[in-house]
This record gives C-alpha cells, sequence and structure tokens, in this order.
C-alpha cells in the first residue's frame, strides 16, 4: 500500500455508495438528484471531514485522491453542495434602502446618547469638566456606523477626532441632567475607534460643568 494517504483513511468514513448510471445511449449523464434534508447533512459532514482530514496532512503531497472517477465525482459533488450552503448560511445581506438605513442609524444614535448620558453622572471632578466618560458598542454594519456620524460611505478610519460640539450634534445633543444644572462634554475633542472587523467601536473624552 502506498505511504500516501487517502480521502477515505483521512476522514475515517466510507467512500459514498456507487450510484448506478442514468445516462442515455449516447453516454451523457444525468443530473444528481437534490437531496432530502437528511441526507444533506450527511453530505456535509462527509465533506466536512474530508475537508478537516486534507488539513491535518500538512501538505497536499500526502494525500491522494480515490482511482475511481465516480468516487472522485461523487466527492466533488459533495464539496460543492457544501460550499453553497455555506455561500446560503452567510449569504451578504442586500444593502439597506435608504429608509432603513436612516432609521437603523437613527436608533445607533439614541442608543449611544443615552449610553454616554448614563456615565454622565456627578464627580467632584465635574466642577473642572475633568470627569472622564468611555462608552463601548457593537455595530456590525458599517454603513450604518457611518449613518449615525454624518458619512455617506463606511467608515475609511479606525480612530478619528471629533469636535466635541459637532460630535454632540451628531449624537441629537448629549447633556445630563443633575440636581442644580447639566452637565456636558467638555473636551475640546471626543475620540472614536472603529474597528471594521468586528463592528466594535468606542468613544472617549471628558464631561463635566462648563468651564467658561
Amino acid at each position: 500500500m502506498s505511504s500516501q494517504t487517502t480521502l477515505a483513511s483521512l476522514t475515517n468514513v466510507s467512500p459514498p455508495a456507487k450510484r448506478k448510471s442514468t445516462g442515455g445511449a449516447d453516454g451523457a449523464k444525468a443530473k444528481k438528484p437534490r437531496t432530502s434534508k437528511g441526507k444533506a447533512a450527511e453530505s456535509h459532514e462527509f465533506a466536512k471531514n474530508v475537508i478537516q482530514g486534507i488539513l491535518d496532512n500538512g501538505s497536499v503531497d500526502k494525500v491522494t485522491v480515490p482511482e475511481d472517477d465516480e468516487d472522485v465525482r461523487e466527492w466533488l459533488w459533495r464539496m460543492a453542495q457544501y460550499a453553497h450552503s455555506l455561500e446560503q448560511g452567510a449569504g451578504i445581506k442586500p444593502p439597506k434602502s435608504p429608509e432603513d438605513l436612516a432609521a437603523a442609524a437613527e436608533r445607533l444614535t439614541t442608543t449611544v446618547r443615552r449610553g454616554i448620558e448614563k456615565q454622565m453622572s456627578w464627580k467632584p471632578s465635574c466642577k473642572t469638566g475633568s470627569a472622564k466618560f468611555s462608552y463601548d458598542g457593537v455595530c456590525p454594519d458599517p454603513y450604518v456606523f457611518g449613518a449615525m456620524l454624518g458619512l455617506e460611505e463606511k467608515p475609511t478610519w479606525k480612530a478619528k477626532k471629533f469636535e466635541a460640539t459637532e460630535f454632540s450634534n451628531l449624537m441629537g445633543g448629549i447633556e445630563a441632567s443633575i440636581r442644580y444644572g447639566n452637565l456636558y462634554i467638555t473636551s475640546k475633542e471626543v475620540n472614536a475607534k472603529w474597528n471594521p472587523d468586528t463592528g466594535e467601536f468606542k468613544f472617549s473624552g471628558s464631561y463635566g460643568k462648563r468651564v467658561y
């Protein structure tokens, strides 16, 4: 036996049962029938095992394919089915309409504004406008995050400084009511951080009573 490893031994599964030829006199093959959910799940599990087995070898030189052409076609068919199922399961959602985008951005804006204002509680450092806030959030849709910040596209930056008044206006006005007045963002700028891979973002700055 060859020292090379076959796909069957890699996956610890038997090759799929061969199907009888349904081709006509000209030898043309008929299309593969659709599988039921149970058969599809079995096919996907087989494909995952094949993939993992190949990766475990660490080198393409150590992998061989079945000698029987029909077995090869069967494996390719199952792999194609599995790849297609992944595409459908993680399918990219169509872009939001302008109305839906605006509505989503407004909801996110409200969430961020309330989150920051909730952090703006009274502290002695508020007297000098040096109390700190740091709001963390997640927005999976970069276009919604961009729309919240007045952008027409998704952000092209990972870190940015917003002028405090501009940021407050974008959020619909940020202020927290206290017993004898209100607290506002007092830093000249608000630091923004954005992770395009995870959708995580952070806004940080200073707040307190306005110091004139």
